[in-house]
């Protein structure tokens, strides 16, 4: 377990939607450079808990703590303005759009005219995507012209850029075929270089054993627990989220 203190700890959240229990007394931390993943069933509460970490859902009760200090995440502008970033699996790209753009939309540059800063945007974009090896054509390429692989690369490449803390990837190969989903890995992977923690919800066990370092098991929005990646196996994983030993 590393020494240095969380990036994001989670203690005690509990979240009810009217009468449903949708999280019940969840804790983790995520440390930096660190890939925890979260598994469970369909309803286990996984999109529940990143939407909790990313301000689109206020825990009914519990603390958030980044650095160690209490924080409310009241909005997801309030999340980002913490360092955290996520990559939902509909990925949130204007297609219509360069891929330079899209690493700045809703944040882009001006210079001293107020006019935007594309020489900026377009050197900070070829400088990520070359870190990462994200093949793209070039900065310029238009979002509808990249394959599944290339705009997720994209959209991971945009949450990286943003994120000073955590990066939360909701299933980002759900849709790739198994060459795309191998490159997706190998980007997420370089992400350990940059010391951000990284929380991965994923329906595949394979990229979990090949990604985390640990493993958090939900099931019906109880914590049924985490495992160091190296020290268990998908048996074990698998009668964690299912219950059946």
């Amino acid at each position: 377990m590393p020494t240095e203190q969380p990036v994001l700890e989670l203690r005690d959240i509990h979240k009810s939607f009217d009468a449903v229990v949708a999280i019940e007394n969840f804790s983790l931390a995520v440390h930096p450079g660190e890939i925890v993943a979260l598994v469970g069933d369909n309803g286990a509460g996984k999109s529940t808990l990143i939407k909790i970490i990313s301000g689109v859902h206020a825990p009914t009760s519990g603390t958030i703590a980044i650095d160690g200090k209490p924080v409310t995440m009241a909005n997801a502008t309030m999340a980002r303005s913490h360092g955290i970033e996520v990559v939902y699996q509909d990925l949130a790209l204007a297609d219509q759009q360069t891929v330079y753009m899209n690493l700045f939309l809703g944040r882009e540059p001006v210079n001293a005219l107020g006019l935007l800063d594309r020489r900026k945007m377009i050197a900070e974009t070829e400088m990520l995507v070359k870190e990462l090896d994200v093949r793209i054509p070039s900065a310029h390429a238009t979002i509808r012209d990249l394959s599944g692989g290339q705009r997720q690369g994209v959209a991971i490449a945009r949450a990286t850029h943003w994120a000073s803390k955590l990066v939360l990837l909701d299933e980002p190969t759900a849709a790739l075929g198994v060459a795309e989903t191998a490159k997706v890995e190998e980007i997420v992977q370089t992400l350990r270089k940059r010391d951000i923690g990284i929380l991965i919800v994923s329906h595949s066990l394979d990229q979990v054993f090949k990604l985390s370092d640990r493993i958090c098991v939900l099931r019906r929005g109880k914590q049924i627990g985490v495992r160091n990646t190296a020290e268990t196996d998908k048996n074990e994983i698998i009668a964690m989220i299912t219950g059946v030993n």
